[in-house]
């Protein structure tokens, strides 16, 4: 089957907002009717792009909004952070726990799409160095978080960090669009599909190995929601995503030897290996 993504955002973020009129100027692209109860809507070649009122953790209607054809969804986002890090950042969605205070469902994860997710994160390490940014804006995985959960095709999140005036300058959405846009038109791309677990919000090492060693992370459980590590939440993350990961790469320093071995029982049952960092 082909492959046809669906970008989506809200139309009351600055941030996803800018992204996709960067992406609908450069392209030249026209209206279409092709959503249903979209604020806006465009085609391109191989793809849509979907304005809705909704804010995106809350987009849990996306299989039944776009066309049957998408195979994916990419969501143009803004990031906050209590520390106001200026930032351009890629994750999966997911609550790990028994709350879904932003979106989702209590312990659901949605479909990862590793591969994808790991191309926008190399594409915007390299445009963030090619605009001189990079000393500026930290590029990174975020672990996974918020919703939406439930749709039933492979999903990530996209997004500039981390206040207004960030989400508003055109050159993030420049960026960001960029990063999407030469994705979109190069797919292919290979990579060592792999589940994380440990580390904090933004999992530096993670993303260290994600650039360096060419590993493409799915889900990644940070530090903070170990407590709800199991078998069960273990097998989500291995299972909900596409293509499935062929190991799980811990933070050794950031687990307990009652997590690890945990882990090491739920590869050894799911055909994985475990790396340790």
């Amino acid at each position: 089957m082909s492959r046809y993504f669906g970008l989506v955002y809200s139309i009351n973020d600055p941030a996803g907002k800018g992204i996709a009129d960067y992406i609908k100027e450069y392209y030249g692209l026209e209206k279409s009717t092709n959503c249903l109860n979209a604020e806006e809507c465009f085609e391109g070649k191989g793809f849509i792009l979907a304005g809705f009122r909704d804010e995106p953790i809350y987009f849990e209607y996306l299989d039944t909004r776009l066309p049957s054809r998408v195979t994916e969804y990419i969501v143009l986002s803004r990031h906050s952070s209590a520390k106001k890090v200026k930032s351009y950042t890629v994750h999966h969605t997911g609550n790990f726990g028994d709350e879904a205070l932003y979106g989702g469902k209590p312990r659901s994860l949605a479909i990862a799409n590793p591969i994808v997710s790991h191309k926008l994160l190399l594409n915007l390490r390299r445009l963030s160095i090619e605009y001189g940014v990079d000393k500026e804006y930290e590029v990174s995985y975020e672990a996974t978080h918020h919703g939406p959960t439930e749709n039933k095709k492979p999903l990530c999140f996209i997004e500039i960090g981390s206040t207004l005036d960030e989400w508003r300058i055109p050159k993030n959405h420049e960026i960001v669009g960029l990063a999407v846009i030469q994705f979109l038109e190069n797919p292919v791309h290979e990579c060592r599909v792999v589940a994380g677990v440990g580390g904090r919000h933004y999992p530096w090492k993670h993303t260290k190995y994600a650039i360096e060693k060419n590993y493409c992370y799915g889900h990644i459980m940070a530090k903070y929601a170990l407590p709800y590590l199991s078998i069960e939440s273990l097998s989500l993350m291995v299972n909900n995503s596409v293509p499935r990961p062929e190991a799980i790469i811990v933070e050794k320093k950031g687990t307990r030897k009652e997590n690890r071995e945990l882990i090491e029982r739920c590869a050894n049952e799911e055909g994985l290996v475990v790396e340790y960092i």
